[in-house]
């Protein structure tokens, strides 16, 4: 599919993905973001997209963004900690509101999804993990509601029309990244130089990727993979540890300060301590990753320790 002179919904476009893609889309696109602000913030909205608050499990919010000429919608919205302590309304709510733009683009005829998912649905899985790896086995509610989410996808793609484009992430960084590792480590050391508490024992161990190699490799995958149902790991070919992104962030503020642990393997309940995508069907479409995991977080430090 052709990205361009297109007319294109992005749910949760004011959130830290959301608002990098809308960025891309812009200059050659009519783009409508939705969002009410509970992972994002208007302020990163490109001036040049329309912005519409709302809450989008609610129907009648889902039916004034999705009309019937609009060409692709791109569904980034969610209720996203892994450690949510309200995990039935996290399940319920992004079910919704999945279910609720399905049945739109249904109903108005819509034909183009672009889904987020996560590397969360695969569990503690072997590594480097395929796409086609089976079973799924998630291990929280936010792996399993987005399995759940991919399912209706998958049916919506099979049964009713829908050409759909789905996106298992790797841990992704970069500018107006909040509430993960790297913006957690920069505001407790800028707090306390000369002490960090790490969550579990540190050795934790997964992929990251730069936010502006995530846009690119979506943008890629949707204007070359052309299925009724099309399924892609993002991430790199590398990972890096916990401890390594608390010495790359020590590094860039110029510090060096004791480390203390929580102690076991886990940072929290169904965090899963050691992961890899593999990127090889990617690869065989024609898009590779430049970067490694620990270039990811250092220019995402760099960048984040300018806007915290």
């Amino acid at each position: 599919m052709d990205v361009s002179e297109k007319r294109i919904v992005v749910t949760g476009g004011a959130g830290f993905i959301g608002s990098h893609l809308v960025e891309r889309l812009v200059p050659d696109n009519d783009v409508v973001v939705v969002d009410n602000e509970a992972n994002g913030q208007s302020e990163w909205v490109h001036e040049g997209a329309t912005y519409l608050d709302g809450d989008l499990t609610d129907p009648d919010v889902v039916a004034e963004a999705i009309t019937s000429d609009v060409d692709l919608v791109v569904h980034l919205a969610a209720s996203k900690l892994v450690d949510t302590d309200t995990p039935r309304r996290q399940f319920e709510d992004n079910s919704d509101i999945t279910y609720n733009i399905l049945e739109r683009m249904q109903e108005a005829g819509v034909e183009n999804l672009v889904f987020t998912s996560s590397s969360t649905v695969y569990g503690e899985a072997p590594r480097p993990t395929p796409e086609d790896y089976a079973p799924l086995e998630p291990i929280s509610v936010y792996g399993a509601t987005k399995l759940a989410e991919e399912s209706l996808v998958s049916t919506y793609a099979h049964s009713h029309d829908i050409q759909s484009w789905v996106f298992r992430f790797a841990n992704i960084v970069g500018p107006r990244l909040r509430g993960a590792v790297i913006p957690d480590f920069i505001e407790k050391l800028t707090e306390d130089p000369s002490t960090l508490t790490i969550l579990g024992d540190g050795r934790q161990e997964k992929s990251y990727m730069h936010i502006s190699e995530c846009i690119d490799a979506m943008l890629f995958a949707v204007e070359h993979a052309d299925k009724d149902h099309n399924v892609f790991n993002l991430g790199t070919r590398t990972t890096t540890s916990v401890d390594r992104i608390a010495s790359i962030v020590a590094d860039e503020m110029d510090i060096d300060p004791e480390y203390e642990y929580t102690g076991g393997d886990r940072g929290w309940t169904g965090d899963v301590p050691r992961m890899r995508l593999s990127v090889d069907k990617l690869s065989a479409l024609g898009w590779e990753p430049e970067q490694s995991s620990d270039d990811a977080v250092r220019q995402s430090t760099r960048e984040l320790l300018e806007e915290l």
